[in-house]
């Protein structure tokens, strides 16, 4: 069958005939693909996209078909994949960009971790074992007033505050000074 017999398949309504002749030419659009570096999949996606770029443009009224379907889809087929190339390049980089954003963040998390950890080094033995009793050993107040020989469980808990002040201050001090050395 011509290529004007499938022009007149379109233009009588039988589009379902004339995709059928040109799917004839898949094996070749899937050759094009596959020495392109693509997959079957990928061919596939391509020749399906050429089809629907065709029929678009067999439904304006001022397309002339200046060249045989193959040499037309072809064409397409070629721009197609060659753009889906571009996009996969880009997205790629994309997931590159986040992948090292991850990782800097991961860095950065760790040095204010070890910063904090400084810090905490830096306190006075009292503040140490106040913070450690209240956090990694989660007792009450009253149970620490109790341990610290405090006269209150009231005392305690100021006292954490002031150790918490003092850590955050001492880490402020540290993170301040890292910053200013990178500058």
């Amino acid at each position: 069958m011509s290529d004007q017999d499938i022009l007149l398949l379109f233009k009588n309504g039988q589009r379902e005939k004339a995709f059928k002749r040109l799917y004839g030419l898949y094996p070749r659009i899937e050759k094009l693909i596959l020495s392109k570096g693509g997959s079957k999949a990928d061919a596939n996606d391509v020749f399906q996209e050429a089809l629907i770029i065709l029929y678009r443009n067999l439904k304006t009224s001022n397309f002339k078909l200046t060249a045989s379907f193959y040499t037309y889809i072809y064409s397409v087929s070629r721009f197609v994949w060659s753009d889906l190339q571009k996009s996969h390049t880009k997205q790629q980089l994309q997931e590159l960009n986040a992948q090292e954003v991850q990782i800097f963040q991961e860095v950065i998390e760790e040095k204010k971790y070890q910063l904090a950890e400084r810090a905490f080094l830096e306190l006075g033995e009292r503040c140490q074992q106040l913070l450690q009793l209240f956090y990694h050993k989660t007792m009450s107040f009253k149970d620490i007033a109790k341990v610290m020989q405090f006269k209150s469980s009231k005392i305690a808990k100021n006292q954490k505050y002031k150790c918490l002040q003092k850590a955050k201050t001492i880490y402020q001090t540290k993170l301040q000074s890292v910053q200013s050395s990178r500058s």
